[in-house]
């Protein structure tokens, strides 16, 4: 609860309290370099419940206007969320006295109105203390916590055969655990609105009746097949595929049109939305990361074995380079053969110490080239890509010309 009370550091002696002391009043309209005598205030005591908050000039609006949010579970620390973004709650102790003095018209902290309104000018006025405060709370900027959400969706993943139109009925709700609606995810996940349906997006995330989920990748691969089927079937560009056509041709062919609309978010770009239609483009990338993903889930493969299959799963039109794999592979020299398997930054932690630490377990040394893929989506307020090197890694470069390489700090 937050009450407009007046915090005031100064070195004084308690006095007894008497009549004419007065709130919070007296001080603010303190004339410089003047005094006033103190008191206990009748309520005197620790008042746990009072908290003083120091907050920059930024964030005072939001505060003030209510659009912050306290977030966390009993067993984590509390984070503050704007709309836009997560704020630590870090407790920081004080040597000063900090005084809170009660404003004269609260009515819950005054006996009687004598004790807060001295209305006898000829007696000292005298401010009543409710309360010293040994801190204050401060807030500082960090990284959403979204691992937790990553977990969550995966446990229940959308697959094959589920009933995509899900009613808001007991019976429902009962055969539905472990899904999450959006206050659901709001409630166990420490990141602000925004940040968190950036998170959604990035996970490739569809609300379905009511429920955010992931849909199954093989039921994903399922669906982007087909579609690739049916634009030679019709002999559609990939470069330009009508929203209309493709959700009513897929459809026809079994799928829900919710997933059908979601295949097109998840692999293709809007090249352009008017009144009479919605053009899609298929994003070359990630069409082809996706057959990649799907072709080393069996194993690693030696690169050569490997490429081919690739390029057989690409669709006509597109075209592959490795490159386009940075930070969803890794290749290895085993003799005289070249090897490639998955490790995908998206299966790592957003926590840096927890990223490189994982990092480090499976290369104990990494070229540069190699470990900027799995570090560049670090987002760590306050902290430069430099300052994540310098503080988890150890530079070393034999000459200088020669790549740097990274190991464990």
């Amino acid at each position: 609860m937050f009450i407009p009370f007046l915090a005031r550091e100064r070195e004084a002696e308690m006095e007894q309290p008497q009549l004419g002391c007065s709130g919070a009043e007296a001080i603010l309209n303190l004339p410089p370099s003047s005094s006033i005598s103190i008191a206990y205030h009748p309520l005197f005591g620790p008042h746990d419940d009072l908290i003083l908050l120091e907050l920059d000039e930024k964030l005072l609006p939001e505060v003030l206007q209510q659009r912050i949010t306290l977030r966390g579970q009993p067993d984590e620390d509390a984070v503050l969320c704007t709309r836009s973004k997560t704020y630590a709650v870090k407790f920081v102790g004080t040597s000063n006295s900090v005084f809170l003095i009660p404003p004269s018209d609260q009515s819950e902290f005054c006996e009687n109105s004598l004790d807060c309104i001295g209305k006898d000018h000829d007696q000292q006025v005298v401010a009543s203390v409710i309360k010293v405060a040994p801190g204050n709370m401060e807030l500082v900027e960090v990284a959403p916590r979204l691992d937790k959400l990553k977990l969550l969706l995966s446990v229940n993943p959308y697959r094959f055969g589920e009933d995509i139109e899900m009613e808001d009925l007991e019976e429902t709700e009962k055969s539905y655990t472990g899904l999450y609606k959006w206050d659901d995810l709001v409630e166990q996940v420490q990141a602000s609105d925004e940040e968190l349906r950036s998170a959604l997006k990035a996970l490739s995330a569809v609300e379905i009746g009511g429920y955010w989920r992931i849909v199954d990748d093989k039921y994903m691969d399922t669906i982007l097949s087909m579609l690739l089927h049916d634009s030679v079937l019709n002999d559609w560009s990939l470069d330009l595929l009508n929203e209309d056509e493709v959700v009513s041709m897929l459809e026809s062919d079994g799928f829900p049109q919710k997933l059908a609309r979601h295949c097109l978010h998840v692999y293709g770009t809007k090249v352009d939305e008017n009144v009479d239609k919605r053009v899609w483009r298929l994003d070359e990338r990630r069409v082809c990361v996706h057959f990649a993903r799907e072709i080393l889930k069996e194993g690693k493969r030696k690169m050569d074995t490997f490429m081919v299959k690739w390029m057989q799963k690409i669709p006509e039109g597109m075209r592959a380079s490795f490159d386009m794999l940075e930070g969803e592979v890794l290749t290895e020299r085993l003799g005289v053969e070249t090897w490639v398997r998955a490790f995908s930054v998206s299966s790592l932690p957003s926590s840096p110490a927890e990223r490189f630490s994982i990092l480090f377990r499976e290369r104990p040394k990494w070229e540069w080239k190699d470990l900027q893929p799995y570090i560049r989506d670090l987002k760590v307020p306050g902290l430069s890509s430099e300052g994540l090197l310098l503080k988890f890694t150890r530079r070393t470069q034999p000459t200088l010309d020669a790549e740097p390489v990274f190991s464990a700090r």
